[in-house]
């Protein structure tokens, strides 16, 4: 037995010095199970020359999501190791964050060694991955153990949760491990969320109005649309980390509100990275001040994720494109002023080869008139949550386009383009869903502390503090590898692998927190007058959109199998 695996105290807690030290050694056997797990993966999916085949990964979707999660599990650990690491080097590793790392470390390598939920109805397990006994039994060393058994006790929550109670007022559910300047830019979206957003949300979702333009006009001038622009386009110049501060707070509050810099940051980020010297000069600095706002026109019925099989057309008439097709599921499309639309102009060029993308303006619409411009119709979609901004179908006939709104000035490059931009559109959406995750925690715990039965506050009640305590740990754990991703993408390392599975994993905890929550406020959650109500609707959509769970499950074990290809 090594000296990180000596027993463990009697009262389930780890003290810090074997705490980081058996962690790092179980953090070790779960990368080299995944190695195994990767190369068994590799094996069911190889065809005869040596490369990965697509229809057996297909065919070995199961497995081959596992991965992807088992992946996902084990890159939250690690990243989440490495913030205990640097708080104990600053001196801030109190005991809440010691446990929150233990309790995580615990749960999931459980659920590593057990199987881990990719939905409420599949369960993945090591079997069935190809991962051999003799390599299950193996990644269970005594450290892996011992944080199975006493990680995340009945005990240890309990504990967590009495640390947390006072987060409510102090908003500390757990040192974050921000820097003095990150620190300042979430305590400033903190206040505005709370002062202008919090306070109205509720009122704006069940009356499915529009986020007041004050409130959009507010945002503008705190920099929301300029964050991550170039200070030479009018921008803030600063980098995803920001970003992803700045869009979980704004989450919290309401997630309409922190969506609204989602559709900034797609157009900025198509613009800089695709168009001219002469759009950037043009438009970022107005997305910048807010004087537009953009909205992404991408998906078509019947396609959703398959952009390869877009229909619209847009054809060359001398200086302008004329669009004709049809487009849905488009976020805020009527109170916006610019339209990133992808299209097809190569009718002759199949898959995303013939697709080119648009900087399309189009005049601001209202619930009256959604639409009034020429060659454009279109209406609203009903949905559950996400109300903020609403969600539009649009129908375009020979709606007209400037050909010197074409990105980057040249046909075919649309779908590069589009790709270019999803590190970061990810790395934002796990940032919403971070944001989301908290904002119910938060509910929960404030109900639970004020609900009285049986003489007391349900918190006191181990099954309700529990559940309240592991949302604090299992959304600290998901901030961690947004906080990786971020700060991977503003060192200019590629991170959509890291962008992926931050997405993946903060979607399934925003919704495992909204429902955990509504079972919190029992029959009070499921009333609309209760917040709760809504951040459940809110919550649902996160697995769905910027690439469904599955999806973004394909596209991780895809780079994986790659990677382990070389």
């Amino acid at each position: 037995m090594s000296a990180a695996a000596k027993p463990l105290p009697a009262d389930e807690t780890l003290i810090l010095s074997e705490l980081l030290p058996i962690c790092t050694a179980a953090l070790k056997s779960a990368e080299q199970l995944l190695g195994t797990a990767t190369a068994a993966v590799a094996q069911l999916v190889r065809g005869a020359d040596g490369r990965i085949d697509g229809a057996k990964l297909e065919e070995e979707q199961f497995a081959s999501h596992g991965l992807a999660w088992l992946a996902t599990y084990v890159a939250t650990l690690k990243e989440t190791l490495h913030w205990a690491e640097r708080l104990k080097a600053e001196g801030k590793l109190r005991e809440l964050e010691q446990l929150i790392l233990q309790a995580g470390f615990g749960e999931y390598l459980s659920q590593i060694a057990g199987g881990i939920a990719m939905s409420q109805v599949e369960v993945c397990r090591l079997g069935d991955l190809g991962v051999p006994k003799e390599a299950q039994q193996a990644f269970q060393t005594v450290e892996v153990r011992a944080l199975i058994q006493r990680g995340n006790t009945a005990r240890v929550r309990s504990r967590i949760a009495e640390l947390i109670q006072d987060g409510l007022s102090t908003g500390d559910f757990g040192e974050l491990g921000l820097d003095e300047t990150m620190s300042m830019v979430r305590e400033q979206f903190r206040r505005f969320g709370e002062d202008k957003v919090a306070p109205f949300a509720h009122e704006w979702h069940l009356k499915d109005e529009f986020i007041p333009m004050p409130v959009v006009q507010e945002m503008a001038e705190l920099g929301v649309f300029g964050l991550t622009i170039p200070e030479e386009y009018g921008g803030h110049g600063l980098g995803k980390m920001a970003m992803c501060v700045v869009s979980e707070e704004l989450s919290r509050a309401y997630i309409g509100v922190g969506s609204l810099g989602t559709r900034a940051e797609i157009a900025a980020e198509l613009i800089l990275r695709g168009g001219t010297e002469e759009q950037r000069k043009h438009w970022l600095p107005k997305i910048a001040s807010g004087e537009i706002l953009p909205t992404a026109v991408f998906t078509e019925p019947n396609t959703g994720s398959d952009l390869g099989s877009l229909r619209t057309r847009a054809i060359k008439d001398g200086d302008v494109y004329k669009v004709t097709g049809n487009k849905t599921w488009i976020t805020h499309a009527a109170r916006t002023d610019l339209m990133t639309l992808l299209a097809r102009t190569d009718p002759n060029e199949p898959g995303y080869k013939g697709l080119s993308m648009f900087l399309a303006e189009k005049p601001r619409g209202d619930d009256a008139n959604p639409f009034p411009a020429e060659g454009m119709t279109g209406g609203e979609i009903k949905v559950l949550g996400y109300r903020g901004m609403k969600e539009y179908e649009i129908g375009f006939d020979g709606f007209v386009v400037k050909a010197e709104n074409l990105l980057g000035g040249k046909e075919g490059q649309g779908f590069k383009q589009l790709m270019e931009t999803f590190e970061s559109a990810r790395i934002q959406t796990g940032a919403r869903a971070l944001g989301v995750a908290q904002c119910a925690l938060e509910l929960g715990l404030k109900y639970a502390l004020e609900r009285v039965q049986f003489g007391k506050p349900i918190y006191a009640f181990p099954r309700v503090h529990g559940k309240i305590a592991w949302m604090a740990v299992e959304t600290m754990l998901a901030r961690q590898l947004c906080y990786f991703a971020a700060r991977e993408k503003d060192q200019g390392r590629r991170c959509d692998l890291e962008a992926g599975m931050a997405k993946l994993l903060a979607a399934r905890i925003a919704w495992a927190n909204a429902d955990n929550a509504l079972q919190v406020h029992g029959g009070n959650g499921y009333a609309e007058e209760y917040p709760i109500s809504r951040v459940l609707c809110d919550a649902r959509i996160l697995n769905i959109f910027e690439g469904a769970a599955e999806i973004q499950a394909q596209v991780i074990a895809r780079r994986l199998l790659e990677q382990r290809n070389g």
